[in-house]
């Protein structure tokens, strides 16, 4: 009876090639009497977190009107006079916080009025209209400027915006808007997911991008660029990008399915994520209290997975051709700082949401 064939790495050349192949890949081949059986490789441990790694936000511009708003400085300063920077005066745009408005419903008792921008179960649906306006005549300097937002879905689908397609009043579905035509603002909603801004400074089209995690795993951001690239004949080297506020690495925990996914889909989805260590100063002060008889290792303490949004969109920024000195971020964790930003976390789900818009100036405006 013939003797069973077991294949041997290190016997053969041509399994040593297939071995070499599969080490590239990340993958080993398992010889346990049976051919073909693949494991994934032991997974690189994810690096220590700092407590946050976010920019402190900026200080808010207060418009006249009283809208208290963000704005990329280097896009107000024309790059720093660097021709090859230099965004023309016809930008417009902005990323609202929660500051400078007439909702009450998420401020405490006795609080200014705030700038909730979103169609919300529990506001006012005239108010957050009226505050629209208000955002509208602080970027633009008319409350009558064309406001144009979508019904997010958390996806990659993208919009090609037009006027006409602001009047009829009923927001198609999709997570991005771009347009070439001046005179409207192009608007999306976030209260932790990330906003994009890119403006294409030699054909003027603009493009904001709503990205949350689910959006950002499909590539919004770079389809959105890919998108300009065929709708507006846009360059990589011709667009800037700004980043806005969202939740940050220091606060987003995550789950092991969130780094599956990731992994999945980008070379880079390790390095999106970090293991981050709660602070605790009572557990510092007393440890004793809070010993237990389980062993080393089987402690319910430990590190928890944190995921880096806002690299996260920076890489795909770059992957879709941007310079790394055209991408700028702006803000900082709306987790952190909920003095200044709607955050869905922060607020067990009971939040406002802010807006950020882009839009290209009409001769006739200011």
């Amino acid at each position: 009876m013939p003797t069973p064939f077991t294949p041997n790495s290190s016997a053969d050349p041509e399994f040593a090639a297939i071995d070499a192949l599969f080490e590239r890949a990340g993958l080993n081949r398992k010889l346990r009497g049976r051919v073909g059986a693949v494991s994934l490789r032991a997974r690189k441990p994810l690096e220590r977190g700092e407590p946050d790694e976010l920019p402190q936000p900026a200080v808010p511009r207060i418009a006249p009107n009283g809208v208290q708003l963000l704005t990329v400085s280097a896009w107000e300063n024309s790059g720093g006079g660097k021709p090859g920077n230099r965004i023309p005066d016809w930008l417009w745009h902005g990323f609202s916080t929660r500051r400078g408005g007439l909702s009450r419903t998420y401020c405490p008792e006795g609080a200014p009025g705030e700038l909730n921008l979103g169609f919300t179960a529990d506001d006012d649906r005239a108010l957050v209209t009226a505050n629209r306006r208000l955002l509208a005549e602080a970027v633009t300097g008319s409350a009558d400027t064309p406001l144009a937002t979508i019904r997010q879905i958390h996806s990659s689908v993208l919009v090609h915006c037009a006027a006409t397609d602001v009047t009829r009043g009923n927001p198609c579905r999709g997570d991005g808007l771009m347009t070439d035509q001046p005179g409207i603002l192009l608007g999306v909603q976030t209260a932790d997911c990330i906003p994009v801004l890119v403006a294409d400074r030699k054909r003027r089209a603009v493009a904001a991008f709503h990205a949350g995690w689910r959006g950002t795993v499909k590539r919004i951001v770079e389809t959105g660029v890919g998108r300009m690239r065929i709708e507006f004949g846009s360059r990589p080297e011709d667009l800037v990008a700004a980043i806005g506020p969202g939740i940050g690495v220091c606060c987003y925990a995550v789950g092991e399915d969130l780094l599956s996914e990731f992994e999945s889909q980008f070379s880079y989805g390790r390095e999106l994520f970090r293991e981050v260590y709660s602070a605790d100063e009572v557990r510092t002060r007393y440890p004793m209290l809070f010993l237990t008889q389980r062993a080393p290792g089987h402690s319910p303490i430990g590190p928890s997975t944190h995921l880096n949004l806002v690299e996260a969109n920076r890489r795909q920024l770059l992957d879709a051709g941007l310079k790394p000195g055209s991408i700028r971020i702006v803000g900082g964790c709306t987790n952190c700082h909920t003095d200044l930003f709607f955050s869905h976390r922060a607020s067990q789900g009971r939040a406002g949401r802010m807006m950020s818009v882009i839009g290209i100036r009409t001769l006739t405006s200011r």
